[in-house]
C-alpha cells in the first residue's frame, strides 16, 4: 500500500466521514482513498469555498472535517477560510499537498501560513510515520478543538508504507478544573450575587456543558444567556434570554446590564459579546471561565479568573453550592419570568414598517421568513451591515440551528457556511443571509448547490453597496463611488446558476417561499431583496469600535 491510499483508510478508521475540496494533482489519489474508504467528498468550486464548507459542516456536526487541498495555490486559496476556522478552534483537519523542492512553481512556506493565520502545522514526515503522523493531527483537531493543517509532500505520499509503519492511538485528554480554593471563590460570588447572568459561548457547546450550566444556573439563581455563536444552547430553558451583545433584543440588553455578577463560560467576553462593555455595569463582578489561560482577561479585567472546561467548572460549583443552598431566588423572580415570557425575542418587539418606493424593510423581511419557514432550519449568515436581521429575527432551533462564522469578520463566506452546515444537518431547512456583496464573492457555490440538490433558501439583503463602508463613512463625508454599485437584477443571475428565484420589494411578494417549501425542494431558491438601507445598524456601529 502506498501512503497516499494508508492516509485515507486511516482517517476513515479514525472516524472521518465528509471532506471537502477541489481535486488537482497533488491531492488526487488520498483523496480517492479517503472515498474508496467510505468518506464523502463534497466537491467544491473553489477551495475558499471548501474550506467554509469544511468549518460550518465541523460546527454544526460536531465531527472533525477534513479539508483536501493541492499543493501551493490550491492551499493559499483557502487561507481566509483556515483562518476564520483557526480563529474560532474549529475541529478541521487541513490534508495539503505540499511542494518540497524550491524550484517547484507550488512551492511555499505552507507551514509558516498556517501557524500566521493561527493554526497548527504538521506534517507527513516518512512513509515510517505517515500513521502516526496522520493519527496525531486527527486526534489534536478532536481533543483541543483545533484546526491543524496536516502537509503531505508529494514525494511521500508516492512511497510504500512499510508492513511495519508504526502505529499510535491518542487518547483524549481529560479539561482541566478549578482548584478547590477558585472554586470556593466562585461560590462565594455567587452566593453574593442578587442578579447574576451566566454568557455561554463556544466552549459551552462540549459534551455534556449544557446540562451541567443549567443545572449550575438553577441552584444559582442565574440567567442563561450565550454568545452568538451558541445562540440556541439554552431554548428550551424558561430563564434562557437568548443572546448577549450586538444582536440582543432591548430586553435581553436590559437584563444582562443589570446583572451584578457575569460569567462567561467558554466566553471571549469580547466587544461583541459585551457591546464593548457597555453590558456590564459599572459594580458588576466579572468571572471567566476558559480551558485556554491566556483567554481569561484578554478582553477585560476579570474579578475571578477560572482555569477549566466549562462543564467540568460548573459541575464542581454546584456540588460546592448545594452544601449550603441559596434561599433567594436569585435573579429568576416571577417579574423576570413573565417579562422573558412576554418580550424576550425580537419577534415580540414592536417596530414601524418603513417598506416604501420599492424597498422593503429588512425587519419585515426577516420577520415574515420567520413566520413562512419551518422551525426546523438552520441559518447561518454573511458578514455586513444586513447580518443583524437574520441572526436576530429568524429563530433557531437549537445550538445546532445557527452557524456564525464570524470571527475573521469576511465578507464572502456566507453561501459556502450555508452548504456546510446543510450538509451537516441534512434533516432541516437551511437558510443563508447573505447580502448582496457576499453573494457576488461567494457565488461560486451556488452552482455546489445545485448540483447537490441542496434545498438551500438564500435570502439576499440587496442594497446595491458595501453597506458597512458606506454607513461607516457616511453619505455626506469622503466619495462613495468605489462602495456604491447599479442595481443588479440578482435573481436573474441566480436563474442562470439553475436555482429558483424571486424578487421582493414588499411582504407579498414572498409568497412563493410558501410554496417552494411545501414542494419538497430539490434545488436552491434565492430571493433578491431589494431592502432598505437609510442608516448604519447598531451592531455595526459598535463594531466599528475597534
Amino acid at each position: 500500500m502506498l501512503v497516499r491510499e494508508a492516509i485515507g483508510e486511516q482517517l476513515v478508521d479514525l472516524g472521518v466521514r465528509v471532506a471537502f475540496g477541489v481535486v488537482g494533482s497533488g491531492n488526487f489519489h488520498y483523496t480517492n482513498a479517503l472515498v474508496a474508504h467510505g468518506a464523502r467528498f463534497v466537491a467544491a468550486r473553489h477551495e475558499g469555498g471548501a474550506a467554509t464548507m469544511a468549518d460550518g459542516y465541523a460546527r454544526m456536526s460536531g465531527e472533525v472535517a477534513v479539508l483536501s487541498l493541492h499543493q501551493g495555490c490550491g492551499y493559499t486559496n483557502a487561507l481566509t477560510g483556515i483562518a476564520e476556522a483557526a480563529k474560532s478552534r474549529t475541529p478541521l483537519l487541513v490534508l495539503t499537498a505540499e511542494a518540497t523542492e524550491p524550484t517547484s512553481n507550488f512551492f511555499i512556506d505552507q507551514a509558516g501560513m498556517a501557524e500566521g493565520a493561527g493554526a497548527i502545522a504538521m506534517r507527513v514526515r516518512s512513509p515510517e510515520t505517515a500513521l502516526v503522523d496522520v493519527a496525531r493531527a486527527y486526534a489534536t483537531c478532536r481533543n483541543q478543538q483545533r484546526t491543524v493543517v496536516l502537509n503531505v509532500p508529494i514525494d511521500v505520499q508516492d512511497m510504500e508504507l512499510p508492513a511495519d509503519a508504526r502505529r499510535r492511538a491518542f487518547a483524549p485528554v481529560g479539561m482541566p478544573q478549578p482548584s478547590p480554593e477558585d472554586i470556593a471563590r466562585f461560590v462565594e460570588l455567587i452566593r453574593s450575587a442578587e442578579r447574576p447572568v451566566f454568557v455561554a459561548g463556544r466552549g459551552s457547546r462540549a459534551e455534556g456543558a449544557k446540562e451541567a450550566l443549567r443545572e449550575l444556573a438553577a441552584v444559582s439563581g442565574a440567567l442563561l444567556a450565550t454568545s452568538a455563536v451558541a445562540r440556541g444552547l439554552f431554548n428550551d430553558d424558561p430563564w434562557g434570554i437568548d443572546v448577549s451583545g450586538g444582536f440582543s433584543s432591548p430586553l435581553t440588553a436590559e437584563l444582562v446590564s443589570s446583572a451584578d455578577l457575569v460569567v462567561g463560560f467558554g466566553c471571549a467576553l469580547n466587544m461583541w459579546t459585551m457591546r464593548h462593555g457597555k453590558l456590564i455595569g459599572e459594580h458588576a463582578k466579572v468571572v471567566q471561565v476558559d480551558i485556554d489561560p491566556e483567554a481569561i482577561g484578554r478582553n477585560r479585567d476579570v474579578d475571578l479568573g477560572l482555569w477549566g472546561g466549562a462543564a467540568e467548572t460548573a459541575r464542581a460549583t454546584t456540588a460546592a453550592l448545594r452544601e449550603t443552598p441559596r434561599d433567594d431566588p436569585g435573579y429568576r423572580t416571577s417579574e423576570v419570568g413573565e417579562r422573558i415570557r412576554s418580550s424576550l425575542r425580537w419577534n415580540q418587539v414592536d417596530f414601524t414598517d418603513q417598506t416604501a418606493d420599492g424597498r422593503i424593510d429588512p425587519r419585515t423581511l426577516s420577520s415574515e421568513l420567520n413566520r413562512l419557514l419551518p422551525s426546523e432550519r438552520i441559518v447561518s449568515v454573511d458578514s455586513g451591515n444586513f447580518l443583524g436581521y437574520p441572526s436576530m429575527y429568524l429563530d433557531v432551533p437549537d445550538e445546532y440551528g445557527f452557524c456564525f462564522t464570524q470571527a475573521f469578520q469576511s465578507v464572502g463566506l456566507g453561501l459556502a457556511t450555508g452548504l456546510g452546515a446543510a450538509i451537516a444537518q441534512p434533516t432541516r431547512l437551511p437558510v443563508v443571509g447573505v447580502g448582496d456583496g457576499g453573494f457576488l464573492m461567494g457565488i461560486t457555490e451556488l452552482e455546489t448547490a445545485v448540483r447537490l440538490e441542496v434545498p438551500l433558501l438564500v435570502v439576499i439583503y440587496n442594497d446595491a453597496m458595501y453597506g458597512a463602508e458606506v454607513h461607516h463613512f457616511g453619505f455626506d463625508g469622503p466619495p462613495l463611488d468605489a462602495v456604491v454599485f447599479p442595481d443588479s437584477d440578482l435573481a436573474a443571475i441566480a436563474r442562470g446558476h439553475g436555482c429558483e428565484a424571486i424578487t421582493v420589494r414588499e411582504a407579498a411578494d414572498l409568497a412563493p417561499v410558501k410554496d417552494w417549501v411545501s414542494s419538497g425542494p430539490t434545488r436552491p431558491l434565492v430571493i433578491d431583496a431589494k431592502v432598505l438601507s437609510r442608516e448604519g445598524s447598531w451592531w455595526l456601529q459598535e463594531a466599528f469600535g475597534h
